[in-house]
Formats: C-alpha cells, structure tokens, sequence
C-alpha cells in the first residue's frame, strides 16, 4: 500500500531485472515499477528502468541516489547506453536540483567521472508480467546469482542499514 507522503523517482542504468531488485530491497520504499522510461527532448526514446516509489521520512532522495550510483556502471559510456541510460529521471524542479547536487556530491566518491544524467520524466511502459518481479520469482536462476546477489551483496556490504531484514536473511543463506 502507498502512503499518501509517498515520492516518486525513476532510476535507470542496468538492466532493470537488476534495478528492480535492488531498490525492493531497501526500507522505505514502497513499490518498484519495472519496465520503460522515456524523457523529455532528446531522450525521448524508451530505455530499461523502474520508478520508485518511496517514504521520504524513512529513506532519503540521495540515499537511493548513491544506491544507484553504486549498483550500476554509472562511470561507463558503453555501446549499450540507449538501451541501458544511466539516469535519474526527476518528476519536479525540486528533484531535479536535488538529484544534480546529490551527483555532484558523491563525484568525489567515484575515481572516473559518473555519466549518469538527470533526466525529466517524460512516459513509463510497464514490462510485461511474466518477468516483473523477477527476482522475487527467480532468485536461483543463473542470472540472479551471477548479476543480481553481488549487486544486493553491496547492499549489505555499504548500506546495511537501509536493507530489508527479508534480503539480509536471504543474502545470509547464499
């Protein structure tokens, strides 16, 4: 159920089986929508991405900022970022300034520059229901434990206190 002081904020950079699963893991947020992310003007076109739904007063904007920067390759212009947009895609001015300053912040965290924009949220298409939630429904499968578990792995590792007592109990199993 969505709390009425809910936010939105749409993320983008990997795959978004891999995105979705991370941003389920944290405390605070309320609901991951995995699918598609258009913005406005030049990058109207679709790329993989989820809109995170979250509690403010349980999880910051910057939290889940750094937790995406960490959790992809937000310093990697590869061949595949049309597909693959490292983003942030804002639904305020408010968020917009705060997603920039966040970035600009944690650049000196990172040893090469973080490619990540931000971007406005333009339109969302859902992916289709047999792989939503996918590792919720797939936690055993090859890409799971070769993609997803090192991702939710740094979770525990660098922010432990954000992460959902079901993750760290499954996490500890693996």
């Amino acid at each position: 159920m969505i709390g009425i002081n809910t936010q939105q904020i749409a993320l983008g950079g990997g795959c978004h089986w891999c995105t979705e699963a991370v941003f389920q893991s944290l405390k605070g947020v309320e609901k991951v929508e995995q699918g598609y992310v258009a913005a406005t003007g030049e990058y109207s076109s679709f790329s993989e991405a989820v809109i995170v739904s979250f509690s403010a007063e349980t999880i910051s904007l910057q939290t889940l900022i750094e937790i995406h920067l960490y959790t992809h390759k937000s310093t990697s212009n590869h061949s595949m970022r049309t597909k693959y947009r490292s983003a942030i895609y804002t639904f305020s001015e408010a968020q917009q300034k705060e997603a920039k300053s966040s970035i600009e912040k944690l650049q000196k965290d990172f040893t090469q520059n973080l490619v990540t924009q931000v971007l406005s949220f333009s339109e969302f298409k859902a992916s289709r229901e047999a792989i939503q939630n996918y590792y919720q429904k797939n936690p055993n499968k090859p890409f799971c434990e070769t993609f997803i578990n090192p991702k939710l792995k740094l979770l525990l590792k660098q922010f432990s206190d954000h992460v959902t007592e079901d993750t760290f109990n499954h996490l500890s199993n693996t």
